[in-house]
């Protein structure tokens, strides 16, 4: 199967849009102090709880929402920590 130009092109403008949405969140939570961090953690933990619960009972319009939320906690996680570390 050949790909044209325009998918590709279009493959593109998506992850890039991906890729910038990625870097603002890291760029915002780098500002943020350990309270912060752990209000947002707790904060994200408890939307994905719900999003599981709303994706067991009903399938999500788009499941890959689920994805993101765990990849954003990871990144919380991993900043929390460096902060905690340089503490």
């Amino acid at each position: 199967m050949l790909i044209d130009e325009s998918t590709l092109s279009h493959y593109h403008i998506i992850k890039l849009e991906k890729m910038s949405k990625k870097s603002d969140f890291v760029k915002s939570i780098h500002g943020m102090n350990e309270q912060d961090l752990n209000a947002r953690l707790e904060e994200d933990k408890q939307r994905l709880k719900k999003l599981k619960f709303a994706h067991t009972i009903s399938p999500l319009e788009n499941p890959m929402t689920l994805r993101g939320l765990r990849r954003d906690i990871a990144r919380l996680k991993t900043e929390l920590k460096l902060k905690q570390q340089q503490a």
